[in-house]
């Protein structure tokens, strides 16, 4: 079963979520925004400013087996475009994502990673190592490396890069992780954008610890808790005044993250 395969490996990849022809529209969407306003490379919370990546990120296939692996009621935390441009050096070293989030508990989480674009090894694709979210946290080094995507270029050093499992994904497909499973991607060689639409789940439960002002938005079930601020939806594919929800809200991450 998926579930189980995801429980033992920490990851589940490909699980198909609509067609190539879909995710063309989708894509066109992102592209006719960034032409207007610039790259949205790493900007949190997009479904502030864009109604489509709420669609996504409540795609029914999608919130169905994240439904399995984290309960009924589901909160959308972040929705995150990773985008690397063609033939360019931007890759994302090995690391854990609950490293720097501030979150209270490690198994009330799951992340999907949706691609836009074709993602396979010479595009830079994911790459996981089984098991590894068994093993509890692993010490991140901060680096200066100005093409790591990551925030503080945080690297888990002396990994066991041979037991590494390539994720290929194709438009339309995605696939999850578990916050703890150490993953990295290499450059991308190819001649396309490798894009991918990043989102968090969490559970209603699960509280933040590094900051009072974090929102989240419900998607399935109940939120009995109200540790989170209400996300407001964008009413369009590109929604004005949204625009600076985005700017606020990518802000606040930004800074939540880089606290120690």
């Amino acid at each position: 079963m998926m579930k189980d395969e995801y429980n033992q490996n920490g990851f589940y990849s490909p699980l198909v979520l609509f067609n190539i022809e879909q995710a063309k529209i989708y894509r066109n969407y992102l592209e006719e925004v960034e032409n207007k306003i610039g790259p949205l490379h790493y900007f949190a919370k997009t479904y502030t400013m864009m109604r489509w990546v709420y669609e996504v990120a409540t795609n029914k296939i999608l919130l169905d087996f994240v439904e399995d692996l984290i309960g009924q009621n589901i909160l959308l935390y972040n929705a995150t475009f990773i985008i690397k441009e063609p033939m360019t050096k931007t890759h994302v070293s090995w690391h854990q994502d609950l490293t720097y989030w501030g979150f209270d508990d490690n198994e009330k989480q799951v992340s999907a990673w949706v691609a836009l674009s074709n993602a396979d090894e010479i595009s830079g694709c994911m790459q996981m190592i089984p098991g590894s979210h068994k093993k509890g946290f692993f010490d991140h080094k901060s680096t200066s490396d100005k093409n790591n995507v990551l925030s503080r270029g945080q690297t888990v050093n002396n990994v066991e890069i041979d037991k590494a499992v390539l994720c290929p994904l194709k438009p339309g497909e995605t696939s999850l992780h578990h916050g703890l499973t150490l993953h990295a991607s290499k450059p991308n060689n190819s001649k396309d954008r490798r894009i991918g639409l990043n989102f968090q789940y969490i559970t209603p439960d699960l509280k933040q610890l590094k900051s009072k002002d974090d929102s989240a938005l419900c998607v399935r079930g109940k939120d009995n808790y109200n540790f989170y601020k209400k996300d407001v939806i964008a009413k369009e594919n590109f929604d004005m005044k949204g625009h600076q929800r985005l700017i606020e809200r990518t802000e606040h991450y930004k800074k939540t993250i880089r606290e120690n």
